[in-house]
């Protein structure tokens, strides 16, 4: 498989000695017309990659910041030919890369096979189910990689070894490191699973690995970017989503928070 835009971008940030940092957004929040403004905002911002969330009503890997996020998006008709056609209108202004962040249920309706040249030709580089078992992945990793797609799997701070290298060899492009136990949402100190976490994983590959689940400040983001190669942001981007939703100044505060995250990502001390 030849190497994507997420492949291409790791490359780039590592010969800078910089961290990426991925923000999250659920696509057709609040509105699926707005969505390509909010992550042109996040690029402006300093976001170097882009989870777009497919919306989904029962999101159990979600905190609850996420999950209004979804059911908003939910009753502004969003599905998953919506989320493709978001996507499809980014690509049109920008060459970030796109991340498909879903679940298995909404995959299996609307088709593996299809879903994956549909995803391709809408300029999405990768997929990332968060509930699909890595021990249940061949088949779907097999369609997407023969897409040209990257596949993304999570690993947690109680994955076994033998866990952790089947999530190394289904991977491609990065790993997703859950920083904690439990569903999304904004904490106030990075969990010490972290440190443990990406060292079990360095010990079976050679993937960039990024860190997610609870990050929402610039120091928060720093910590893990000494130890990390992505420092993955969701809730706070959500939480201002449903605070400014109707507003105009939506767009310049989810830029200034990108920028404030990003800012302590431009080096890594070892």
């Amino acid at each position: 498989m030849s190497q994507t835009r997420v492949g291409r971008l790791f490359e780039r940030l590592r010969a800078a000695d910089r961290r990426a940092l991925i923000a999250y957004v659920t696509a057709g929040d609040p509105t699926p017309d707005r969505t390509p403004a909010l992550v042109a905002a996040l690029e402006r911002g300093g976001a170097d990659l882009i989870e777009l969330g497919v919306p989904f009503s029962d999101p159990i890997a979600d905190g609850p910041v996420i999950q209004r996020g979804s059911e908003r998006a939910l009753r502004a008709g969003t599905h998953v030919s919506t989320v493709l056609e978001i996507a499809s209108q980014i690509r049109k202004r920008s060459e970030i890369p796109l991340l498909l962040f879903t679940y298995l249920n909404p995959v299996l309706r609307y088709g593996l096979e299809r879903l994956a040249g549909d995803a391709v030709a809408c300029g999405i580089d990768g997929c990332l189910l968060t509930d699909l078992s890595v021990e249940e992945a061949e088949g779907y990793t097999a369609a997407m990689r023969d897409a040209g797609l990257d596949t993304v799997f999570l690993a947690a701070p109680t994955s076994s070894e033998r866990r952790l290298r089947l999530v190394a060899e289904y991977s491609s492009g990065f790993i997703y490191l859950v920083s904690r136990t439990g569903v999304t949402g904004e904490r106030v100190t990075v969990s010490d699973s972290v440190a443990p976490l990406v060292k079990a994983m360095r010990a079976v590959t050679n993937l960039p690995l990024a860190v997610g689940f609870g990050i929402s400040n610039a120091d928060q983001a720093r910590a893990v970017g000494e130890l990390a190669d992505g420092v993955a942001v969701g809730s706070a981007f959500v939480r201002i989503i449903e605070q400014c939703g109707g507003s105009p100044e939506l767009e310049t505060r989810l830029e200034t928070l990108a920028r404030e995250l990003s800012s302590g990502l431009l080096s890594k001390n070892r």
